[in-house]
């Protein structure tokens, strides 16, 4: 297990570059900081038909070249604190794994979850509350040796959704539809009478890589009726990626 040590200071500092960002920085203060670890994009390009049901209405799709993609996002999370205070050993490094696709309200792009699985109680509760996201608790391990990342996930509670596999970091990458696909800097999601709420997150530009996954089971999607078959098409990982979150505002 690595030290916390004092890298989450470097979620503050991203700050410090936003000449990427599509739209300015809020004027509100940031609430929460967060850093990535190990993560893994794969995606698949999912029918518009078949994933338009799992997506609220009043949210448009993101499309690339009129098509629709879904990812499944495993990695972890070091570093996790409230704005002004360090991590707290215990609560502030866990698996995590998303699924998640790409929308777009009144012409911001962000990103809609349809399932977040992680490996901490906590979180997950404080994430249901504090975001209205559809958090579950799960059993995960991530396994790093011999150049190779292995990770598994097994849902505890909610409709059944596991993930299995093991992938290799590959040489820097620049491709435009990795860079489509990554560059999200909100997410959405609905209060209670079905309004969107958005909030916003920064970090600095991805540094991608290639990677070669090798896929043992995947249901992440299934509960929301969609089956990602096969390996995925379009892989992407990155070894870290410092994050600071704003609290939800009216999308």
């Amino acid at each position: 297990m690595r030290p916390l040590g004092s890298g989450f200071l470097a979620q503050s500092a991203a700050l410090r570059d936003t000449g990427h960002r599509p739209w300015p920085l809020p004027d509100a203060p940031w609430i929460m900081g967060q850093t990535w670890e190990d993560l893994l994009f794969a995606h698949w390009p999912v029918p518009q038909a078949a994933l338009r049901p799992a997506v609220p209405a009043a949210l448009s799709l993101d499309l690339h070249d009129g098509q629709a993609w879904i990812a499944v996002t495993p990695f972890e999370v070091t570093g996790l604190r409230a704005r002004g205070t360090p991590p707290v050993p215990g609560l502030a490094r866990f698996a995590e794994v998303n699924v998640r696709t790409y929308v777009v309200h009144d012409g911001k792009p962000g990103i809609y979850f349809l399932s977040l699985d992680a490996a901490s109680r906590a979180a997950v509760a404080a994430a249901r509350r504090g975001y209205r996201l559809p958090y579950f608790h799960a059993a995960m391990r991530i396994d790093r040796g011999d150049g190779a990342i292995r990770f598994a996930s097994r849902r505890l509670n909610g409709p059944a959704a596991d993930l299995r596999l093991r992938f290799e970091p590959g040489p820097p990458t620049e491709d435009e539809l990795g860079r489509w696909l990554a560059e999200r800097y909100c997410l959405y999601t609905l209060d209670e009478r079905q309004r969107v709420l958005r909030a916003d997150i920064h970090h600095r530009p991805w540094s991608l890589r290639d990677a070669r996954v090798t896929l043992e089971h995947n249901t992440m999607a299934a509960p929301v009726g969609i089956e990602l078959e096969g390996p995925p098409p379009v892989v992407h990982y990155a070894r870290r990626q410092d994050v600071v979150f704003w609290p939800l505002a009216p999308g």
